[in-house]
Order: structure tokens, then sequence, then C-alpha cells
């Protein structure tokens, strides 16, 4: 990845950042949850009271130290524990108080994150990497638990220290206090300028963490095809590079953060010795009494150091608002595919007939090539089509803008006389079983990867489906049975294993529509005839769709679609087809398994 190319137009993005304000998004997801906010806050004005309370006890017990009875300086040193224990008990309690409300916000936030990139179309991913999106749910969801739990809660009790204290150095001293607010000017600069380098540094180094996630998410779930073409070193290589930028950016925020941090509390404390050097020259010259310069020396100590740790919160709160921005973006992402504000009902039950109308589309990512171009085609109820070509002909094409997981830059797709775009994504896809031709399978047991195609089904109907899909037998020889766990992505199965599970799924599914995209392209022959005796028998009474170069599969088909380029280069039955010549006639003699030309 280029340098002067950060990871997705960051830079651009970066221009738009806004500053610490951007955490008042975070609102809404505090909202429900004003009691606990509430109680935070009235622990955390308790504890800052007190706090400011203590000098004032010292303050008594140097004037007096000496001239009071014993009896009293015990009250004053009894009063002091009292004040120190309420202090630790409220600092406890706003401790538990802000965590909890951190750990609660974040859930919520992780969420609402998740569930707003589960149902992003497809299109979404090709702009956006998967280990990029986990990035932004883990990453910048600990900076913002950091944040609510912890930074905004001890800046706020710092900014009551530096308000209360100011207020009390002035009743105590207002010549000396004026003296200090001269210092105040010299550190809110660094504060404000450094602060605007560091928070574009903040969100540089938070795209860069995100890019080295995506990096090595996209790597490791290739893990085999990394190792079979021996591309370990340059894998390495890469992600190395990602990495080892993510850190010079890291660094180069920790140095300016670190020089800010530096100004400004050697421009605090020198301010402090400064002050106190001209206190002690007015208790010699009786102008102000020891207790009262010990007092007003405390809470410049006390103003000093809420300042000091304001500036260092500062950079906390510039990187929290940059992971703010991050997530905001995913909540407030626009997609290309959304359900209609008034959807209409799916007519049930559910026939079957889909309908192609004059359809083009491109793909988001290939927007000069035309993946389907002005295709007109309808497929009745209960009708098997196959759809055979060359590579790159649309006919995988055909069964996304089924499930509408893209939409046609123009025609329209429809579902029983039913546009999809006026129905719920939800509504329609219940109706339709997939066979992909790179089944998915998860890090569950065959019995839950199954059922994942019909939550509610009984294990009776889970295991007839398997045995359906010639899948029973070798699931009977796991470990576990049924519930053997099939690790991630199902590297404990064969292609062909895999497959019988995506089937059976389908199957369990028992769906009106029926999608098979290489069904079984991954079988050996004998599991072939088994799992098409099953996808007949599934395919009666269904509209069945299939992407198949297999001739035993096509020749069956009710009626078979040759594509090429895009376009319905010619429709027919097998021997029709293969009589009239042309492109299908050249793909049965080419590429089919078969190669019989009857």
């Amino acid at each position: 990845m280029a340098r002067g190319a950060a990871p997705n137009g960051a830079e651009t993005e970066r221009e738009k950042s806004k500053r610490v304000g951007a955490l008042r998004q975070l609102a809404p997801f505090m909202r429900p949850y004003r009691v606990l906010v509430a109680l935070a806050g009235f622990a955390l004005v308790l504890t800052a009271s007190l706090s400011l309370a203590l000098p004032m006890a010292v303050r008594r017990v140097v004037d007096n130290f000496g001239t009071e009875s014993d009896a009293l300086l015990d009250k004053y040193f009894g009063a002091a524990v009292i004040i120190a224990a309420l202090l630790a008990l409220g600092t406890g309690l706003r401790y538990a108080l802000v965590t909890t409300l951190g750990e609660r916000v974040v859930a919520d936030i992780r969420k609402a994150v998740f569930d707003r990139v589960i149902a992003m179309s497809p299109g979404f991913f090709e702009r956006l990497m998967t280990g990029e999106v986990l990035s932004r749910i883990t990453t910048d969801t600990t900076l913002i638990l950091s944040v609510i739990g912890s930074s905004i809660s001890v800046a706020l009790r710092n900014v009551l220290i530096f308000l209360g204290g100011l207020a009390l150095m002035l009743l105590t001293s207002a010549k000396l206090t004026g003296l200090v607010l001269l210092i105040v000017p010299l550190v809110i600069v660094p504060i404000l300028v450094m602060g605007r380098r560091l928070r574009v540094l903040s969100r540089e180094n938070q795209d860069w963490i995100a890019a080295s996630s995506g990096n090595a998410s996209e790597a490791l779930t290739s893990v085999q095809t990394v190792q079979a073409f021996t591309h370990e070193a340059a894998s390495r290589a890469l992600f190395g590079d990602v990495t080892e930028k993510s850190y010079v950016v890291a660094r180069r925020r920790i140095s300016v953060r670190a020089v800010m941090t530096v100004l400004v509390m050697f421009l605090v404390f020198t301010g402090v010795v400064g002050v106190l050097w001209i206190g002690a020259r007015d208790v010699r010259l009786g102008s102000m009494s020891s207790g009262e310069l010990v007092q007003f020396v405390i809470y410049a100590v006390m103003v000093a150091g809420a300042v000091a740790a304001l500036s260092e919160i500062w950079g906390e709160l510039q990187r929290a608002a940059g992971a703010t921005e991050r997530l905001v973006e995913l909540l407030e992402a626009e997609d290309a595919v959304s359900d209609p504000e008034s959807p209409a009902k799916l007519k049930r039950p559910v026939q079957g007939e889909i309908s192609f109308e004059k359809v083009t589309f491109s793909y988001p990512s290939r927007p000069q090539t035309a993946a389907l171009d002005a295709v007109d085609l309808v497929i009745r109820p209960g009708e098997t089509v196959a759809l055979v070509g060359p590579s790159g002909a649309g006919k995988t094409t055909i069964v996304q803008l089924i499930q509408r997981f893209y939409d046609p830059q123009a025609g329209r797709v429809l579902l029983d006389g039913q546009d999809l775009k006026t129905l719920t994504r939800a509504d329609f896809r219940r109706e339709i079983a997939l066979v992909p031709q790179d089944p998915v399978i998860f890090a569950a047991s065959a019995r839950d990867n199954i059922r994942f195609g019909h939550e509610e089904a009984t294990d009776a109907e889970v295991e007839a489906a398997a045995k359906a899909a010639a899948a029973h037998e070798f699931i009977s020889a796991l470990p576990e049975g049924y519930d053997s766990p099939l690790g991630e992505r199902g590297v404990l199965l064969s292609g062909g294993q895999k497959q019988r599970i995506a089937i059976a799924r389908a199957i369990l599914r028992d769906a009106p529509v029926l999608l098979l995209d290489e069904a079984t392209s991954a079988l050996d022959a004998e599991s072939e005839r088994a799992v098409q005796a099953a996808v007949d028998r599934l395919s009666e009474g269904r509209t069945t769709i299939v992407v198949a170069h297999r001739l035993a599969t096509v020749k069956k088909a009710d009626r078979i679609v040759v594509m090429e380029d895009g376009r319905v280069a010619a429709t027919g039955t097998h021997d029709e087809l293969v009589a009239g010549g042309g492109l299908y006639a050249r793909l049965a003699k080419l590429q089919f398994t078969d190669g019989a030309m009857d």
C-alpha cells in the first residue's frame, strides 16, 4: 500500500475530522442511562468538593498550631480523616458508576454498529475491508470505553477542581491569584495549537491500525492459499510495512503529546514557584498568614495539577473523537440497497415467478463494465432453468440480483409480478434458498450449520435434510456426530462435504425459490448422483435456477439460458441448443464433463 494513499481515502476523511465536539455524538447512546449519569455526576461533584475542602482544614491547623488546645487540634485532624474517608468512598463510587456506564455504552455502540453493518449490501464491502470494520468495532470502541469509563470523568473532576480551586484562591489572596492568571494564556496556547496536530495524527494512527487489521484478516482467512503459493514472505512484508507505518504515525503522535505535556507542566509549575516566592515575602511582611499561604499553595498545586491532567487527557479525548467519527461513519453510512419506507407486502403463497425486465447492471467496483446488458428473462413458477455460459457472462450476477444484493442501474427484477424494490429484503428472502459455489461453514456444530437455514427446525428435520443431501453418513462418522464442531470456515471438512452441508441447509429451508450456484462442482461422482437425486426431488414444484457446467445437471433442466457478455444469447432445451450449434454447442463439447453431444 502506497504511503501517499492512506487507507480508504482516509486523507479526505481526516480533512473533515471534527474536534473533541465529535464526542457529542455519543449522547444518544448515553441518554437511556440518565440515572447512571446523574449518580456518577453526583459522586463527581462530591469528591471534587471534598478535595477542595481539605486545604481549609490544613489552614486552620497551621494558623492555630501552638495556640489551640490539644482537644481542638484533635477535632481538626479528626475532621480531616472524615473528609478523607468520604473522599475515598466517593472516588470508589464514581469509579464504579462511570466504568459501568462506559462498559454499557460501548456494548450498545458495538451492537449498533454490528447491527448496521450486518445488513449492508455486498457493495458496501467492496469499498471497505472487513478487517477495517472489525478494527472499528474493537479498537475504536476500546478508545471510547477508556474515555467514557475514565477520561471524561477525570476531565470533569479536574475542571471542577480547576474552577473551584481558582475561586478559593481568589478568596484566599486576590493578588496572588491575579499573578497566577497571567500564566493561563501561556498554558492554553500550546494546548490549542498542538492539540490540533494531535487530533490529525490520532486519526491517521487509527486509520493505519485499521489497515493493518484488514491486511491481517485477509491473509489469515486465506492462510492455505498463502502457504500453497509460498506467499508467506510477501504477506509478512506487506503486513510489516503497514504496521510499521502505523507505528511511525503513533510515534509522531506520542512525541507531540509528550512535548505538549512538558511545555504545559513546565509553565504551570514555574509559575507556581514564582507565585510561592511572592507569597513567602508577603508572609514575612505580615500581609497574609502562614495558613493562608499554605492554603493558597495547596489550591495552586491542585489547580496546576488539574491543568496538567487536562492537557494530558486532551490527547485521549482527541483520539476518542477520531474513533467516534469513524464509528459514526459506519452508523450513518448510506447503503446502495435499502428497504422502502412504505414497503408492499409479498403476496403469499409465493408462486415463484421471476422476471427480469430490461435489466442493466454494473458492479460498483467496475462501473464501466456491464455485468448484465438489457436482460429480459422470465422464469415460470415451478420451472427449472439452467444458466450456462463462459466465466463473466453474468450467470452469478443474475443469482445475486434475485436476492437483491445489488440493484440494477436500469430495469426491474420481479417476484410474482412484484418489483423487489417495493418489498423488504427480509420479506422475500425468506422464500429463497441458496447453495453458493463457495459454501460458507460457520465455526459451530454440524447440526447448527444445517439449522442455519431454518432456526426452528427439529433435530429430526435436520437429520432428514442431511440424509437428503447425502451428508448423514459422513456427519455420523464425526467424533460427536451432529454435535461435532466443524471448525472456522469448515476447515475440518473436504470441499464436497462443505457443499453437502450447504445443500442440506437449503433443503431444510424448504423455500419456493431455489438458487443453485455450481452446487455440485466439488462433489465426486457418487456423491453427485446422490445429491442430484435430492436436488431433483427438491426442485419438484419449486422455481429452481441452476448455475452449472456439469452436463448431467444442465440436461435435466426444463430450459437452458445461454449467457454471453451479460446478454441472453439463446434459450431452449439441451437438444435444441446442441442442434442449433452456436455457443452452447461449443461449451457442451469443450467444457461439460461428459463431453457428450447427444
